[in-house]
């Protein structure tokens, strides 16, 4: 009798703190691994004869990291498909250190640079260190003439001297944190550096603190929060917009991706996540958290917008989101089950509003493999 009232009291406790609460059931885990086999298949038969996926180098490193970060073990080793994806990388490495063919330098670069850490290769080492170089190089800042209170400084955007936005910075400050281990030692901050084998002197900043520090300053003035945003049209919603100048949902109005992608940066910058700035976006997505538009947006950048989702509420590391009106939700649960049933029978995915390249289904399936994996990987 006392081991039942144990065992009663136990399950009591249990569902009072809210973990009966299964994060992803086994049914939903596997259906979602069904989908991801089943949209890499179809990756895998669109590769061009280049190795690439529409000829392009983002495109084609966002399509080889969902590989490598599949739960199907694909590699180099075990996989030509793969393989011949990191060989069009490579090959897109240009002499200022950048991974770019003839626009988006730093775009590209990032995300290239993503797809090579994934590898585990230490062969890519001296290239990942080299396209580091060149994305901080890119960044704004005293070293190309930019001085604090210049709305640009500490944005990173498409190429040099090309105005900076909270897209680029983020895919920036993941590259940067996912490739730390390759930052390179006894480096003077800002000071001109020799690429090995090029001969060519870039602008790099390689202190952890110096990119990260200033990267901050940018994300500030991209947020609505006057505490700590010093430009005049600075609201106090929390949210995000574009860049210090910019909102694509028109005037100075946050939402969805960009504050998603706000927040995670935050984050990943090494800002806590009770910090107010922190605070200030996760309410915002609490009260417009939804897993059918993107908010402010609607169908705009809507699988970017789940892509950043899934990376940003990862590093956040709730489990559950409790809305402005007390509902709490299993994000994980919900973002899956409209992944899944956003996907075309023959297994990719494709949004109808084509802003952004989202018309494309070789990019939209990378970004919904690689929101699955995100969340599948985190429980």
């Amino acid at each position: 009798m006392k081991t039942l009232i144990s065992i009663l009291i136990l399950l009591l406790l249990i569902n009072l703190t809210g973990y009966s609460q299964e994060i992803i059931d086994i049914s939903l885990r596997k259906e979602a691994e069904h989908s991801i086999r089943f949209g890499l298949k179809w990756l895998e038969r669109h590769q061009e004869e280049d190795g690439s996926w529409i000829h392009y180098p983002a495109v084609t490193a966002l399509v080889v990291t969902a590989f490598l970060k599949s739960a199907q073990g694909y590699s180099e080793i075990n996989s030509i498909t793969v393989a011949r994806g990191v060989e069009f990388i490579l090959r897109c490495q240009q002499e200022d250190g950048g991974f770019y063919i003839d626009d988006l330098a730093g775009y590209n670069t990032a995300i290239c640079i993503m797809a090579l850490v994934a590898t585990n290769n230490p062969d890519y080492d001296d290239e990942i260190r080299r396209a580091r170089d060149f994305l901080l190089s890119l960044q704004f800042d005293e070293t190309s003439g930019i001085e604090r209170n210049n709305i640009n400084y500490g944005g990173i955007g498409y190429k040099d001297k090309e105005r900076p936005d909270l897209s680029n910075l983020q895919w920036a400050i993941e590259a940067l944190k996912e490739s730390e281990k390759y930052r390179k030692v006894g480096e003077e901050n800002g000071k001109p550096h020799q690429h090995s084998g090029t001969g060519k002197s870039v602008a790099v900043a390689s202190s952890k603190e110096l990119f990260w520090d200033r990267a901050i300053i940018f994300l500030q003035r991209c947020q609505n929060l006057k505490t700590s945003n010093d430009q005049e049209w600075a609201g106090d919603d929390g949210g995000f917009i574009y860049s210090p100048s910019e909102s694509k949902a028109g005037n100075y109005t946050s939402y969805g991706s960009m504050t998603y992608a706000g927040m995670k940066s935050f984050i990943y910058a090494g800002v806590d996540n009770k910090d107010k700035r922190v605070q200030a976006a996760y309410n915002w997505i609490r009260k417009n958290f939804t897993v059918e538009k993107n908010p402010q947006l609607g169908e705009q950048g809507l699988f970017y917008y789940y892509h950043t989702m899934a990376k940003a509420l990862t590093a956040y590391g709730e489990d559950f989101i409790v809305d402005t009106t007390g509902t709490k939700r299993n994000w994980r649960k919900e973002l899956l089950e409209k992944l899944i049933s956003l996907q075309d029978g023959e297994g990719f995915w494709q949004n109808k509003n084509n802003r952004w390249w989202e018309n494309k289904k070789e990019l939209v399936t990378a970004y919904t493999i690689l929101a699955m994996e995100h969340v599948l990987n985190s429980k």
